[in-house]
């Protein structure tokens, strides 16, 4: 067989983890947006608002929410970008400088992982003669492409996941009979919860039911103190 041909062992049963970044900002925007809409209608009707009042909570709630959560996901990881790229030109700098120490430090990385110290002075001198950054930034500091920032895509994921999950216990508040927005609000909110928790757990080859359980109690906990507080201010007003 070709050593160009790139065979996997469990073909049938991949890696996900070439999914962090973009699966991580999704499922964080998708919850904010159903967690916290879904909270601030809650807690906006159970102060005794009216269904016009409740949509133009909603509606702004929603913009800003995405808004926030775009520039925010931008914001975290352009700095982490940041660290990164400090930490290559450090390290491109100790390749310069100190080709041999460099290479005796990452020779006691394999050692350390249980590689035989001939083995690993091997394994070290031939990364190095390939391409010695790539294997630092991997074995030294855990950097590789699969796990590289990109904050714009994150930035894009986590505001359409919010616009889009938010969308959905706005709906439920402004279809919802007069009278009942609070209790449809949560039971749909829970609803879109559990599917969320469904789906990002699938698309991380994780178990299903507990994704669905953390987002789901975590969500409930967050309506119930919101919908009291509200409660509270519309005894109160």
């Amino acid at each position: 067989m070709s050593i160009h041909t790139h065979p996997h062992a469990h073909p049938h049963d991949p890696h996900y983890i070439t999914r962090t970044g973009w699966l991580r900002a999704a499922v964080l925007g998708a919850n904010d947006g159903i967690v916290s809409i879904s909270a601030m209608l809650v807690g906006v009707a159970s102060a005794g608002a009216d269904t016009p009042h409740v949509l133009l909570a909603g509606i702004a709630g929603l913009t800003a929410g995405a808004l926030s959560m775009a520039s925010g996901e931008y914001v975290s990881v352009s700095s982490q970008a940041d660290i990164e790229r400090a930490d290559m030109k450090r390290e491109r700098r100790a390749l310069r400088q100190n080709p041999q120490v460099e290479e005796e430090e990452l020779q006691r990385i394999y050692v350390t992982r249980g590689l035989h110290p001939d083995t690993a002075a091997q394994v070290a001198r031939e990364l190095h003669d390939h391409d010695a950054l790539a294997a630092h930034m991997r074995d030294e500091l855990g950097l590789s492409d699969v796990h590289a920032a990109n904050p714009l895509q994150a930035a894009l994921a986590s505001g359409a996941t919010f616009t889009v999950a938010g969308a959905v216990p706005l709906l439920a508040a402004v279809l919802a009979p007069a009278g009942a927005q609070t209790p449809v609000v949560l039971v749909v909110t829970l609803l879109a919860l559990a599917v969320l928790g469904a789906i990002g757990a699938r698309a991380g080859g994780a178990p299903i039911w507990p994704g669905i359980a953390r987002v789901t109690v975590w969500g409930a906990v967050a309506m119930g103190v919101t919908a009291m507080i509200g409660r509270l201010v519309g005894i109160s007003a």
